[in-house]
């Protein structure tokens, strides 16, 4: 078979051929009333042919191929359409008692490979996740990153169900905006609102802080907090006023606005959606006394959360391991883990991927209810493909994010020493493909996704983003591959991985 009039005929009957030039995705084959609908690659592009005469081939946006026939580009028009007759490429939420994984895809190619590890866990993933940080810096929209896992899942013929995050959403109008669009989880980033760089250790300072607050807050908080006991499974937590002073000047206003967004855009809605509050984006490390009081408020508010993801001692930067004392880490997770089962949601865990040393620690301590999201470690395994199929390719890469780190650092707080990468001259093109196990390499091309994905010459051409995509295309198997192991390493880890698998 070497044309789609050849496969026509074949599709009619619910049949896949074998093809010499156009790949077919077999386990995208399904059946709608007296249609079939498949995805296919002709020339490093993916269409869906449909035939038949039900409402879905009418429906579908394309071009006639025979009266029955149509050839279907991935619009989002017609991932819509996908939606209305498929209803496992929808998103959806999961709740608060399935362990979920967010597994960001920032070039919207990588969610086949996210399939090939998820199907191999016992957790519930959330393909379609970007902030709008990294949106505003790939110069993407939702519609797209929905759109891509849609096509994905069809693709691979997942209907275990997916989730659709609208990750760190800050202002009010992008949170509307992406609910409108279907997204199934909010991570609500209430850091605009989070005081910072306060002086704990001056008494004076807090209690004018304090002083400020509104009469009604501090009469509610005091009588709330003070003198009280709370029992947690295996800890007591008791407020001095130190304490409570601390946590109300830090999060009062943050509260008040996870309630107003709340009320105002979650509870209205008639469809389940998954709601995380994020108090992690912040220099201020969250205490015991902190995560509880924040949890308390929204429960005496009434507010339903799915997850929270506190500020968490030592550092979770972007791609590499934790950094910081992981006894202390634990110490303090056990009490974190406690307050999240107090209040029956889940603890999040962000910047979560490869963070390696303590994926054991997060599994055990939480007995396995948490959220853990990862993202730029995906790229950066993107990369690692290109590494090892074009090395020329991989050091303009690597060269030009060199060039611009200045640029790039300011997005994220990373802190690489670019003096202990070794020059690429000093290294063979065989070995392009381990570069990427060093540290400061992967902080340094973690951080330059949005330019490399944006650059242009003088002529207005991309300087990279389509030489990427052609080659991820034509080695899409191996790509998602990788993206499997990579992944598969981070789920092991965390006692994730079904045994049989």
């Amino acid at each position: 078979m070497n044309s789609l009039n050849e496969l026509i005929p074949y599709l009619k009957k619910g049949v896949i051929p074998i093809s010499e030039t156009i790949h077919v995705y077999e386990k995208s084959l399904f059946k709608y009333e007296d249609s079939y609908i498949v995805m296919i690659k002709d020339k490093n592009k993916k269409y869906l042919i449909c035939t038949g005469q039900s409402n879905l081939l009418h429906d579908l946006e394309g071009k006639n191929i025979d009266n029955v026939s149509k050839l279907c580009d991935l619009t989002h028009e017609n991932r819509l359409i996908l939606n209305n007759y498929f209803p496992f490429t929808v998103p959806r939420a999961f709740g608060r008692n399935e362990i979920t994984v967010g597994l960001g895809d920032r070039i919207g190619m990588a969610t086949p490979g996210h399939i090939k590890s998820i199907q191999e866990s016992n957790a519930k993933p959330i393909f379609a996740q970007q902030s709008i940080r990294e949106l505003n810096l790939t110069n993407r929209t939702m519609e797209d990153v929905i759109d891509c896992a849609a096509f994905s899942v069809f693709q691979e013929g997942y209907i275990l169900g997916y989730g659709a995050d609208g990750d760190h959403l800050k202002d009010e109008l992008d949170i509307s905006r992406e609910i409108n669009l279907g997204i199934s989880m909010l991570t609500l980033d209430c850091s605009d609102y989070i005081k910072n760089n306060l002086d704990l250790e001056n008494e004076y300072s807090i209690n004018l802080l304090y002083d400020e607050l509104d009469e009604k807050f501090k009469r509610h908080y005091e009588a709330t907090y003070l003198n009280q006991v709370f029992q947690l499974k295996n800890t007591i937590l008791t407020y001095t006023e130190k304490d409570l002073k601390k946590a109300a000047i830090i999060y009062s206003a943050a509260i008040q606005y996870m309630i107003y967004i709340y009320q105002n855009y979650i509870q209205p809605l008639d469809r389940s959606i998954d709601f995380e509050i994020s108090i992690d984006e912040t220099q201020t490390v969250t205490t015991p006394h902190d995560h509880f009081f924040v949890a308390n408020e929204l429960n005496t508010h009434n507010i339903m959360i799915t997850s929270m993801a506190p500020r968490f001692c030592g550092e979770f930067q972007k791609g590499i391991d934790y950094i910081g004392d992981i006894d202390l880490f634990n110490k303090e997770l056990h009490i974190h883990s406690q307050i999240a089962d107090y209040f029956k949601y889940k603890l999040s865990i962000h910047s979560g991927s490869d963070k390696f040393s303590i994926y054991n620690s997060i599994s055990q301590i939480t007995n396995q209810r948490f959220h853990l999201k990862t993202a730029g470690t995906n790229w950066l395994e993107a990369l690692r493909l290109i590494a090892k199929v074009k090395p020329d390719l991989y050091e303009e890469i690597f060269n030009y994010s060199y060039n611009h780190f200045n640029e790039t650092q300011k997005f994220y707080h990373i802190t690489p020493n670019l003096n202990n990468i070794t020059p690429l001259q000093n290294i063979e093109y065989k070995d392009y493909y381990t570069h990427l196990n060093n540290d400061n390499v992967r902080q340094l091309l973690h951080v330059s996704f949005g330019i490399l994905l944006t650059a242009k010459d003088n002529k207005g051409n991309f300087l990279f983003k389509n030489r990427l995509q052609t080659i991820w295309n034509e080695h899409e198997e191996d790509y998602h591959e990788i993206i499997r192991k990579h992944i598969n390493k981070h789920l092991k880890l965390l006692n994730l991985i079904k045994p049989s698998a």
